[in-house]
């Protein structure tokens, strides 16, 4: 099972898509209004861009948060736990 994935996965990385960045029209509309000096229409875009771009960032973050945060409560239960054990091992090794 785990081969399959592997190979797949080395095979989609080795895979190469061609990507253009912007359509035709946006790129000739964008061109021609800064050639007539007007940039807000590019501004505007390349403001969308940067909004799409922290999207991903964001999410991963607030995953990444989540984990810890639930690691951090994980490991002072099993801290809280320990030490519960080792004061029950104290009152039985008192009592003997």
């Amino acid at each position: 099972m785990y081969k399959k994935i592997f190979i797949l996965v080395a095979l989609l990385m080795l895979t190469q898509i061609d990507a253009v960045a912007q359509c035709a029209m946006c790129r000739t509309t964008i061109e021609s209004s800064i050639s007539n000096g007007r940039s807000n229409i590019a501004t505007g875009l390349n403001t969308g861009i940067l909004y799409l771009l922290t999207a991903p960032y964001l999410i991963v973050a607030a995953i990444a948060f989540l984990w810890f945060r639930q690691s951090k409560q994980e490991q002072q239960a099993r801290i809280a736990k320990l030490r519960l054990r080792q004061k029950v091992s104290q009152l039985f090794s008192s009592n003997s």
